[in-house]
């Protein structure tokens, strides 16, 4: 097997056998990789880089809205609108080439990633 594949089959071994909170963690740290790469593709003017990014992007939101469960707690009806807003603003910003709003979502993202992996780790510690 070549070096790439190797790599592919590591990483799908890791998407496999990892926990929910696993999962949520590697998707919002995704999602924070490419709202950086995405945003700073949009500076420099890359515009091919930067689609590819905030389409990934996007396709992440929509993965981490379908799999909210809106009845599990009473913060998910809020979070799912965010998401919403989130994904009308990546679309947005891919078209209007708006590297400030990318950043605004980044910015409400990063925090919310900090939280959930505070919440894993007392999950596992507890």
């Amino acid at each position: 097997m070549t070096a790439p594949h190797l790599r592919d089959r590591y990483l799908q071994d890791s998407i496999n056998t990892a926990s929910p909170g696993k999962l949520l963690l590697m998707l919002y740290d995704r999602l924070v990789l490419d709202l950086m790469k995405g945003e700073e593709a949009l500076r420099t003017g890359e515009r091919e880089e930067s689609h590819e990014r905030l389409t990934h992007a996007q396709e992440i939101v929509i993965e981490l809205r379908t799999s909210l469960d809106v009845d599990a707690w009473s913060g998910a009806p809020a979070l799912a609108n965010l998401y919403g807003w989130m994904l009308t603003e990546l679309i947005g910003a891919n078209i209007a080439r708006d590297a400030d709003r990318v950043a605004a979502c980044r910015a409400l993202v990063e925090p919310l990633r900090d939280a959930w992996r505070e919440a894993a780790a007392a999950a596992v510690a507890g």
